[in-house]
């Protein structure tokens, strides 16, 4: 069941749904960037929440002029109006008052959700207007979805990738430097708003596949998740969109397999599955890299330790480094020093005796604060540098057989 949801065999309706959600993931994960990368996350969350009014409001208008309430269209109309109040709103205050940005957002966001949450309490005792089921706007709900519905979620998930993509450039510039992007002409504050008119855009159109609690996850989760792969921002942007567009895609695969399974929760398991993952194993910013890093900075430390200790005639004791100079061929399992390790010794203590001159010297006040006890001196100074260091301690200092 789950293969043939994953090779979109399961119906029209079914492969509709999970090109929506792809389409989505991408579209979020590719605009969640910009917002993380301005550290702004939290606005994603005021924006989402705020979405609540106008979803009950729009019901209740839509009903009221004799329609279907739960007409998509008109629920993302009146939650995209509702959540631009929302946004002008964070802005009015953080402009016009002393609380910060954050501040802002909690108030606006826990009024609004609660507003939406007392017009959907008030929808639920209204005789007409299909409301059952309305509810699932709040954590996403693709079981009673229609072809119509597919369509508008995909082609809304279509054109706000396409506008994120047309607007990349000046997001980049005011995410990484704002006044530096003013001094080109572009204004931060403009960009910001169309950042923030995208997230709305994300937000509204994933009202019926994540629910309006959880898009802010496929918003922030793939950009998270993409910078542990890498450091450059247009790179975080391409993994992100491929993060986003995979978690949408199976999420969505896996809940038509069983229908039991809720689309939007499981859309968000399955992005914070490849968060989990790269958390440990991405090559240079995982869990499981920096503890190889560490242990092997650490075995660098005892064969360094190891070698001076030998350098001066001195017992090696720690059996972790008597097996670490062994395993480089260093010295033997009783501690004795073999040739090559003699040669290393000798050359360590060596270098341990031109650092210590290198600190003395004060036109060499730049490099000295470099050691740090394993770095070679030959990435520091230049053969004459260090020509001139061996003559003042006497030339190379040989370990005694």
């Amino acid at each position: 069941m789950l293969v043939d949801a994953l090779t979109l065999q399961l119906g029209y309706n079914a492969t509709l749904v999970a090109v929506g959600a792809a389409l989505l993931g991408i579209s979020a994960g590719v605009t969640g960037t910009f917002l993380f990368l301005r550290k702004r996350a939290l606005v994603a969350d005021a924006i989402s929440h705020a979405t609540l009014p106008g979803v009950g409001l729009a019901f209740i208008v839509m009903v009221a002029l004799g329609g279907d309430g739960r007409n998509l269209v008109g629920l993302m109309l009146g939650s995209a109006a509702s959540a631009w109040i929302g946004l002008l709103c964070v802005q009015a205050i953080v402009r016009r008052t002393r609380l910060a940005e954050d501040s802002a957002i909690g108030a606006v966001l826990s009024v609004f959700f609660g507003f939406g949450i007392v017009l959907l309490t008030v929808i639920q005792t209204m005789s007409s207007g299909r409301q059952a089921g309305l509810d699932g706007l709040l954590l996403g709900s693709t079981a009673g979805m229609l072809r119509q519905d597919a369509i508008v979620i995909a082609v809304g998930g279509a054109l706000t990738l396409a506008l994120v993509m047309l607007l990349r450039r000046p997001m980049t510039l005011v995410a990484f430097d704002a006044e530096y992007a003013r001094s080109i002409g572009v204004e931060p504050a403009r960009v910001d708003m169309m950042t923030m008119g995208l997230v709305l855009a994300v937000t509204v159109v994933g009202l019926k596949i994540v629910g309006l609690i959880l898009i802010v996850a496929l918003l922030i989760i793939p950009p998270v998740t993409a910078r542990f792969w890498t450091e450059r921002s247009e790179r975080v942007v391409a993994y992100a969109a491929v993060i986003g567009g995979v978690s949408g895609f199976v999420g969505a695969a896996i809940s038509a397999s069983a229908p039991a399974l809720p689309t939007g929760p499981i859309i968000v398991l399955t992005c914070f599955t490849l968060f989990v993952a790269s958390l440990f194993l991405a090559p240079r910013r995982g869990v499981l890299a920096a503890y190889l890093h560490h242990r092997q900075f650490q075995q660098r430390v005892h064969v360094r330790q190891g070698l001076l200790a030998l350098a001066q005639q001195q017992p090696v004791y720690e059996p972790l480094t008597i097996r670490l100079l062994a395993r480089d061929g260093l010295a033997r399992r009783d501690g004795v020093p073999t040739d090559a390790g003699r040669a290393r010794a000798a050359r360590a203590l060596r270098d341990e005796h031109r650092w210590q001159i290198v600190q003395t010297l004060p036109e060499y006040e730049a490099v000295s604060g470099l050691y740090d006890g394993l770095r070679d001196i030959e990435t520091v100074l230049t053969a004459d540098q260090i020509a001139q260091i061996d003559g003042i301690i006497g030339g190379p200092r040989e370990m005694p057989a």
